[in-house]
């Protein structure tokens, strides 16, 4: 189970196992990438008595304070290391060590005595902890090719979580794609006690109204402070650290108060494309130059996108759900050269409604909705405007705005919200896309149940507030899985400052109008800027991670994607219509239609069984993979594998 993680953790390497005296045996690994305390930081790790064991993964950012704390308490440190801290706080206070915890993580602790597994997964979810309870075997690790690995647990598709998964691009909550895998959620705790797993929730993200009104220079100011301080807080490392620096507003915010900090010039690492292709270069040496960086870039072109898929997709266990973590992890490839952590962006948008197109839109088709509702009967409007409007003689952006309104969509929150900003295959598009035996074996399974739920569970009736606490609790999960597991793929940590929980925190107090102002998101975090950035950085368009992967498509000569998409294999699965999947292919490469985001997932799922499913059996059959070089032996430009089965990839 170590092995497939050793990019997790290249420096060290360390194992405890029990004597099974009791017919129960325990074996805790770890993996170590050395941030702190590089010499005797050792794991597992276990408190004065041995009685407790631990592995960890994360950073705490307060481990220094609490260890003042806790030596004053008579607990005997041997380590400088955060993780001695983590064990001593939980000896000291049990479960509720983990609100004494400031920074990201995911541990479990072995109690040697009580024979119980106590975990633990950060507030947000930026560290990732999966297990599997199979035969009586209770298993856990960062990533689920470990737990795979045991040969405990066998590599299967989770048919239930299908819907959910074609409609969001993810599996929310506890399932994953694999049948028998569950993810610890964020803010929850784990106890294992014999065959008794329990899960429990600790912490939540709530809004709250100040009890006056206060003026906007308070809230600029309370920002300013807990975001230096946060900032400040990540970095700590006893190692060279920089930040991914793409010119947009919160990476470029970061890099400023690094700088501020930092007595060395800051590492900046950029990723862009082709000069054919849109790439925010220009805005990052922009940044670069302002804050007086050390800046560093990598150019992806369309080959290296489509060449490193397979790989990928490996590294994050499921399919991705963006072409975004292709760059991400070159960006980390090129950042590992020089230093072994970096910052990042993520988060912002969550708490500060920086998706302003998604929620002003949303309100806007909520409105006109209410107001406009009933002229037409609904079912019919639908009906028509769906038949005639891809063939209307506008320009594909007019037809795409048309279909993000309450004239196309349906007039409840699964439609204005969810098919209007996160679909990418409808609930009706599924009966389309799926086989019908498949369908209709999945029916009972709502794709926007989770979801909902999310929406409803938030203690706040403001419907912005409702958006953002949905997404923080589903989006942002899944970017921060993406985060972790591009960034480690490179042995590179990254660390997030916006999801400090006390700016977090603070971010539920906010008034509305503090986020969103007309279409404008993220207000009070451009206000804060001003004295940091160039305008034309803080005010420029967002544009997110621009992969050109909708262009790609189109000029795909090779015919990969078709291949993949309509070949023997892909057709052999038994999930899809594939003159449904081959409609879209030809509506998009034709311009008609912007299906780019249906054929990444189809690609994707298609490539990720090749990956878990299809080698796995290979090598359960025998058939060791024969690499065979073709081309420059010095630069692997090219090469194939052959798996002894009829079976050729290209590399």
């Amino acid at each position: 189970m170590l092995q497939p993680l050793e990019h997790r953790g290249p420096d060290d390497r360390g194992a405890y196992v029990t004597s099974g005296k009791d017919a129960r045996t325990v074996a805790l690994g770890h993996q170590r990438l050395s941030i702190i305390d590089l010499t005797s930081g050792h794991q597992p790790m276990s408190n004065e008595d041995d009685r407790l064991w631990i592995v960890f993964n994360g950073e705490i950012y307060n481990h220094r304070e609490l260890r003042q704390e806790l030596k004053a308490r008579g607990h005997r440190y041997r380590t400088d290391s955060d993780t001695e801290t983590v064990i001593h706080a939980f000896e000291e206070y049990g479960a509720d060590c983990v609100h004494k915890l400031r920074g990201m993580f995911a541990f479990a602790i072995w109690d040697e005595r009580k024979k119980q597994l106590f975990a633990a997964r950060d507030r947000l979810g930026i560290k990732p902890f999966y297990y599997a309870f199979k035969n009586g075997t209770f298993l856990f690790a960062s990533e689920i090719k470990a737990i795979l690995a045991s040969g405990l647990v066998p590599a299967a598709v989770n048919h239930a979580a299908l819907p959910e998964f074609f409609t969001m691009a993810q599996t929310i909550e506890e399932s994953t794609l694999f049948a028998d895998v569950k993810r610890l959620m964020p803010g929850h705790l784990l106890r294992v006690d014999g065959s008794e797993i329990t899960t429990e929730r600790y912490w939540d993200w709530q809004f709250t109204e100040q009890e006056s009104p206060r003026p906007d220079s308070y809230y600029v100011e309370r920002f300013t402070e807990l975001f230096d301080d946060s900032v400040q807080a990540h970095l700590l490392s006893d190692v060279p650290l920089g930040i991914f620096l793409s010119g947009g507003l919160d990476s470029s915010l970061i890099a400023a108060v690094m700088a501020k900090h930092m007595s060395s010039p800051v590492q900046t690492f950029s990723v862009g494309f082709e000069d054919r292709y849109y790439n925010e270069f220009d805005y990052s040496r922009i940044v670069a130059r302002h804050i007086g960086a050390e800046h560093h870039e990598v150019t992806l072109t369309p080959r290296q996108l489509f060449d490193s898929l397979p790989k990928l997709i490996w590294h994050e266990d499921e399919p991705l759900k963006g072409a975004a973590s292709v760059a991400l992890y070159f960006v980390a490839e090129l950042a590992r050269r020089h230093v072994k952590v970096v910052l990042t962006g993520e988060g912002s948008d969550e708490l500060f409604a920086g998706y302003n197109d998604r929620y002003w839109g949303a309100r806007i088709a909520r409105r006109l909705a209410r107001w406009g509702g009933g002229v037409i009967p609904e079912a019919a409007k639908r009906r028509l405007l769906r038949k005639v409007l891809w063939q209307l003689p506008l320009p594909l952006a007019v037809k795409k705005k048309i279909s993000h309104t309450h004239l196309y969509l349906q007039e409840n929150l699964e439609g204005l919200f969810f098919d209007n900003f996160h679909s990418v295959f409808t609930r009706d598009m599924q009966g389309e896309l799926l086989v019908a035996e498949l369908a209709r074996g999945l029916a009972a399974h709502d794709p926007y149940a989770n979801s909902l739920e999310y929406f409803h569970r938030t203690k706040s009736d403001t419907f912005l507030h409702q958006m953002l606490y949905t997404d923080l609790k589903t989006d942002l999960v899944e970017l921060l899985m993406k985060q972790d597991q591009m960034s480690m793929a490179a042995s590179l940590e990254s660390r997030v400052p916006f999801l400090d929980h006390k700016l977090v925190e603070f971010a539920g107090t906010l008034p509305d109008r503090l986020a969103l102002r007309g279409r404008a998101g993220k207000w009070l975090v451009k206000k804060a800027a001003e004295p940091y950035l160039p305008r034309e950085i803080i005010y420029r368009p967002k544009m997110g991670f621009p992969v050109p992967f909708e262009a790609w498509i189109k000029e795909d000569q090779s015919g990969f994607i078709r291949d993949a998409l309509l070949g023997s294999k892909a057709k052999g699965r038994g999930f899809f219509n594939h003159t449904y999947v081959e409609k879209l292919l030809t509506l998009h490469r034709s311009g008609q239609r912007d299906c780019h985001s249906q054929i990444w997932m189809l690609l994707n799922f298609e490539l990720w069984q090749r990956e878990f499913f299809d080698r796995r059996a290979d090598d359960r059959n025998g058939h060791a993979p024969i690499a065979l070089s073709c081309g420059d032996p010095q630069t692997l430009a090219h090469g194939i594998l052959y798996h002894g089965n009829g079976a050729l990839d290209y590399h």
